[in-house]
């Protein structure tokens, strides 16, 4: 590993590096199928890509390839393992997170892929054409009618490290609503001790026997995971066939839902907006109520105000005539106020600032 970067933070576990100019000169994929069981990769320009290693005995390459997509999703086997590469390409409008946490948050689903839960392999199908939505090209039609891959149960309550893995792939909401409008509720044998202890009971002899020979041997994790998957899959109940909805119903059915929510949206502003536009104008007729009770004051704080030759107290003078006109025309008396004004604008005709002023408020 050191011979592939002089500056790569490794331990006996992991190799971290981090790129300003250039690019790693080593292959990820041969790294992964070699040494390492999960890889991350992010770059500021859009790429986010993530690959994960699993034994061929605790996911079938048959089952994978049915949640492949294009370059997002793809599937390779090599030796005694298979590798997931999952991508997502969108231009970054910034680049304001630390990457260091984001495969601690994903690399959970590996576990629970080789458990046997598969929600996270429909999640990367999903996102892998939900990126459609943002390139227009990146299918071509007759993928409109793709159907969709077995779906899995719990897809309306997502692990952790699930949730992360549909938001590092940038996954749509909305469309994972869609998908998850018809995927059942996940079931609890999975989660029950008892059931899992009369599970393992049943076994036949000779398979604990081949089962701890495998532990001894120091292979106690996949052992784990192979009687998760074996587990889940022997308890889990037969789901009623269903139809497979396509690719572009799966879109449709986001874009309704997102369209749907954006009107509910414009409705509320528009109601705010209204509420607001009310309140102002009580306010305002309250302002006016309170001139009205001292108008005469009012005229004399303009004549002060433009006694000051500031402009920026011409300006408060400008306003305070403007909220009179207003008043005026409220009571019928708009001839008064022109009058007024034209004697103001008269008295002090040499003061260009301030006439300037009343020319762009139309006084």
């Amino acid at each position: 590993m050191r011979k592939l970067s002089t500056r790569a933070r490794i331990t006996a576990t992991s190799f971290v590096n981090e790129y300003h100019w250039g690019d790693f000169r080593g292959n990820p994929s041969k790294m992964m199928e070699r040494y390492y069981d999960a890889h991350l990769y992010l770059a500021n320009w859009g790429t986010r890509h993530v690959m994960l290693r699993l034994p061929r005995s605790l996911l079938d390459v048959e089952v994978a390839e049915q949640y492949c997509v294009g370059d997002q999703v793809t599937a390779w086997t090599t030796g005694n393992h298979l590798i997931l590469s999952l991508t997502s390409e969108a231009e970054e409008e910034s680049w304001d997170y630390e990457p260091q946490g984001f495969l601690a948050a994903i690399v959970g689903v590996r576990g629970e892929i080789a458990a046997g839960d598969h929600r996270a392999l429909y999640l990367a199908w999903l996102a892998g054409y939900g990126t459609w939505e943002r390139d227009e090209a990146g299918f071509d039609d007759e993928d409109d009618d793709e159907p969709e891959p077995p779906l899995p149960a719990g897809l309306r309550t997502l692990t952790a490290p699930q949730r992360a893995l549909a938001d590092f792939l940038r996954l749509d909401d909305d469309l994972l609503a869609v998908a998850a409008e018809t995927s059942p509720p996940l079931g609890k044998a999975t989660a029950d001790p008892e059931r899992l202890a009369a599970w393992v009971a049943k076994l036949p002899t000779a398979e604990k026997d081949r089962l701890l020979v495998r532990v001894a041997q120091d292979h106690a994790a996949t052992v784990h995971l192979e009687l998760l998957r074996r587990f889940r899959d022997d308890t889990t109940p037969a789901t009623a066939g269903r139809p497979r909805r396509t690719v572009a119903g799966l879109l449709d059915g986001a874009a309704r839902i997102r369209a749907d929510r954006q009107r509910r949206e414009a409705v509320r502003r528009a109601e705010e907006e209204t509420r607001r536009e009310a309140s102002r104008a009580l306010a305002r007729e309250r302002w006016l109520d309170e001139l009205a009770d001292d108008e005469e004051a009012a005229w004399a704080r303009v004549a002060a105000l433009i006694a000051t030759r500031q402009p920026g107290e011409y300006d408060n003078a400008v306003r305070l005539l403007a909220d009179l006109q207003t008043l005026a025309e409220r009571d019928d008396r708009p001839h008064e106020f022109t009058q007024r004004c034209a004697a103001i604008r008269q008295d002090h005709a040499r003061k260009t600032t301030l006439i300037g002023k009343l020319d762009r408020a139309n006084l």
